[in-house]
């Protein structure tokens, strides 16, 4: 067996009324902007110089921030003709390739076009989208009076 050591003898540490205080315990801070005690997931205080994270003031002429995806933009622009260019990873065949067509819809994850000539509709993956363009101005702001359409998400 074993032969005990001294150095190997437990010895209690001797009990005393307060907790010892840890070095990595920080002491509660009110929050920096009001109401962030009422938001789940952001922390209650920022370091100096780090960026806060209030809303930015609208723009006339452009979307909110919160409404500016890529989806928002096509559906202000349905009906007008663009060139999509997409890429395909791990596709032997092409891997690269470009759609021409008429924007009939757009959602979160997808482009709905269509080829007039052909009468084709193609139902494209945003994923693959790497960028669009048109021959005409596109539609950036949404038109005040109509119900809006615009997708709006919450935070991941």
């Amino acid at each position: 067996m074993y032969q005990q050591q001294p150095w190997m003898q437990f010895q209690a540490a001797p009990k005393t009324q307060e907790a010892p205080a840890l070095p990595y315990q920080v002491p509660p801070q009110q929050p920096v902007w009001p109401g962030a005690a009422m938001q789940p997931g952001f922390p209650q205080g920022f370091p100096p110089g780090f960026p806060q994270p209030f809303p930015t003031p609208q723009q006339p002429g452009m979307l909110p921030l919160e409404q500016s995806y890529i989806e928002n933009i096509l559906r202000l622009n349905r009906g007008k003709v663009g060139t999509f260019y997409m890429t395909f990873e791990n596709n032997q065949e092409w891997n690269a390739k470009i759609f021409r067509g008429v924007v009939e819809e757009a959602g979160r994850d997808h482009i709905i076009i269509s080829d007039p000539q052909s009468g084709t509709y193609f139902l494209l993956l945003m994923i693959n989208l790497d960028y669009v363009t048109f021959e005409e101005p596109l539609e950036y702001e949404y038109p005040i009076g109509v119900p809006a359409s615009l997708a709006q998400y919450s935070p991941r």
